[in-house]
């Protein structure tokens, strides 16, 4: 059967938009040619509205997690009492990153599955006054959990306006609305292999005016991570060291294929796609693991009951060439994930979900074909307001 093309549909990296690859095949500058400037100059006043903030966006050659590292790094030092709400893989990871750098590290862990309870997590800070940091995911890509990091950094400061809190958005930026400097984040992350649609390569890290604070009084930032380094580079138009230029370039292609969309309007049309998808797999009575009240825009975690997760993703690669995601950890042959984030419409649900219809079926599970498919139409048509007359 053919199959030319592979069909991501994984929580990241995410597909590229043709006029994405298109721009990043231009001839390479050097890293101080003055089409360098110009490029992070088209980049910089951009980048700002998918964070909801006034900062400038710092941008490193780096994975998602090597801004997770320099958020710590930055703001905190060795003995440093941190709070790290862990709700699954990657929130852990921030346990594992502080304790590399030997803080005295508090996890406040959460069932897999749930987001952190607000209030136990508000009177947990309470009886320690010695946090400096509070590290959480915004939405946990290993679960499919949308955290409330928001209210928590709203009510973090109300009890001690000094405390850091620190937001990983690699599966939430340019997917779920972000208003960091309305909330009061102090720093949010995010790499480029998701919402924003590029090859995995740079990592975004926007700081607030408090964060700022901490960082200029910590005298140990690492090198390569120092962000007071980054900033002052991009204050001059340029990064502290060589940049990928190729990924600038298609960032550059990418705010404007997202402007051209409207930020309110990428939001939404991720927001249409968790609902289509949740609708149909409920349709066809499909477990899934997180509830509607917090479940990601941009990724979907599925828990099956009554067949095996990895039997159904191995005939949707085989009869399709779809790619949908294990789970991670103690969930990676239990749980299958859908990755509905970046360069993705709810056609490609449409798709997909006539696809899980035919796998489903071959791997033993009794369902109505057409079921979930008409689902999701149902929520587009709910959710949609065009009409066409003559």
């Amino acid at each position: 059967m053919l199959q030319d093309y592979q069909v991501l549909r994984i929580p990241g990296p995410t597909p590229v938009p043709p006029r994405v690859n298109r721009a990043m095949t231009q001839s390479m500058a050097g890293h101080h040619a003055p089409q360098t400037y110009q490029i992070i100059q088209n980049i910089k006043p951009r980048l700002k509205n998918f964070f909801g903030t006034s900062q400038d966006i710092l941008m490193i050659a780096g994975s998602g997690t090597s801004s997770l590292e320099a958020a710590v790094v930055n703001v905190t030092t060795k003995g440093d009492k941190v709070l790290v709400l862990s709700t699954g893989v990657f929130g852990h990871r921030f346990t594992e990153i502080c304790e590399s750098y030997e803080l005295d590290v508090d996890e406040f862990t959460t069932e897999w599955g749930q987001p952190f309870p607000l209030d136990e997590v508000i009177e947990h800070i309470k009886q320690h006054s010695d946090i400096k940091a509070v590290f959480s995911t915004f939405c946990e890509t290993s679960t499919g959990v949308l955290n409330p990091v928001g209210e928590l950094a709203k009510a973090v400061h109300a009890i001690n306006d000094d405390i850091i809190v620190i937001a990983d958005g690699v599966s939430a930026v340019a997917c779920a609305e972000t208003k960091m400097d309305e909330w009061g984040l102090d720093i949010v992350v995010t790499g480029s292999q998701k919402g924003f649609m590029l090859p995995t390569g740079l990592a975004f890290i926007a700081v607030s005016d408090r964060a700022w604070k901490a960082i200029e009084q910590n005298d140990t930032k690492g090198y390569y991570l120092d962000l007071t380094k980054h900033r002052d580079a991009l204050e001059k138009g340029n990064t502290p060291f060589t940049p990928a230029l190729g990924l600038f370039h298609g960032l550059d292609a990418v705010l404007d294929q997202l402007e051209e969309e409207g930020v309110e309007e990428v939001y939404a049309r991720h927001t249409l796609m968790r609902d289509m998808t949740r609708a149909a797999l409920k349709a066809l009575d499909v477990n899934l693991l997180v509830e509607d009240a917090y479940a990601s825009p941009s990724v979907t975690a599925v828990a099956p009951t009554d067949f095996d997760a990895q039997a159904f993703r191995k005939v949707l690669k085989e009869d399709f060439n779809i790619d949908v995601a294990s789970g991670l950890d103690k969930m990676t042959d239990t749980i299958f994930r859908i990755g509905h984030m970046g360069y993705c419409s709810p056609a490609d649900v449409l798709q997909y979900i006539s696809a899980f219809e035919i796998a489903l079926t071959k791997v033993g599970k009794t369902i109505e074909l057409g079921a979930g498919t008409r689902a999701a139409q149902e929520i587009y048509l709910q959710k949609t307001t065009t009409t066409v007359t003559q």
